[in-house]
């Protein structure tokens, strides 16, 4: 299939605000690109098929959301961490009636993705420079059905987006059964998984976890997804088999297996 007509990828490395990014075509893919910031591999995106996800951890994330609203319902959805937009742009293609708004801190980074990849635009994506607590806190209540965070300075989440306060102004943007889902990228420990874990069940009433038996035995670093609700999370059948299925097996830990975990783990605070 031929290459979209407003995607203009180029190889190499580019200043950004924020350092430097690499873009370097997919050695297995003829149509992916892969985008790394500051070195750490940030996106992988195919341009033909924007319902391809190369990252275990989104894949994980956008089977968690396609249980809770099946195609093709209408998502509002904020997304906090922007990098090549991979999900907001697979999320575009799987409920073609969403209204989507990923925050980047980076404008120059967002420059880039635009010129680089068929993003889609305004009303169905926008791309918002900015810092992701402070748009957060700026946005109105009952706003969004979803909100997801992917946002590292390194290999960590700035403690500022993990604490009970930060996730407390994520469930006010969130409707009713709205979700919140974050990305925690943690050391075989295990400990900052647990903080997050036990900081989101403080404030929702149901929680879930997704990721590979490994990184749960803590034998490894690596992704872990956690998630947030009012409503109850991961009880299809239908998700557990899907994660198992992948490239990389995943395990799906529902509320009371979470809080289990969690149990006796510092809440994060400002």
């Amino acid at each position: 299939m031929a290459r979209p007509a407003g995607a203009h990828p180029e190889i190499g490395e580019f200043p950004i605000e924020t350092g430097t990014c690499e873009l370097e075509p997919d050695p297995y893919n003829p149509n992916g690109w892969v985008l790394r910031i500051n070195g750490v591999p940030s996106s992988h995106i195919d341009l033909v098929d924007p319902l391809r996800l190369d990252f275990e951890y989104m894949r994980w994330i956008a089977s968690l959301v396609d249980s809770r609203w099946a195609a093709p319902d209408r998502l509002r959805a904020l997304h906090l961490g922007g990098g090549a937009c991979s999900l907001a742009r697979r999320f575009t293609a799987s409920h073609p009636q969403s209204r989507q708004v990923v925050v980047e801190l980076d404008g120059r980074l967002a420059d880039l993705v635009r010129q680089w990849f068929e993003l889609p635009r305004a009303p169905l994506m926008r791309i918002r420079v900015g810092e992701a607590r402070a748009v957060t806190e700026s946005l109105s209540e009952d706003s969004r059905d979803l909100v997801i965070r992917d946002v590292f300075a390194g290999s960590t989440t700035p403690v500022s987006l993990t604490t009970r306060e930060f996730t407390r102004a994520v469930r006010r943007l969130l409707a009713p059964d709205g979700v919140y889902i974050v990305n925690c990228g943690d050391r075989p420990d295990l400990a900052m998984a647990r903080r997050e874990a036990a900081t989101i069940g403080a404030e929702f009433a149901h929680t879930a976890i997704i990721a590979d038996p490994a990184m749960l035995k803590g034998r490894r670093l690596g992704n872990v997804i956690i998630a947030g609700s009012d409503a109850p999370l991961g009880a299809d059948p239908g998700l557990a088999r899907e994660l198992l299925g992948g490239g990389t097996p995943a395990q799906l830990w529902q509320d009371a297996r979470v809080r289990t975990f969690a149990a006796g783990a510092q809440i994060l605070a400002d």
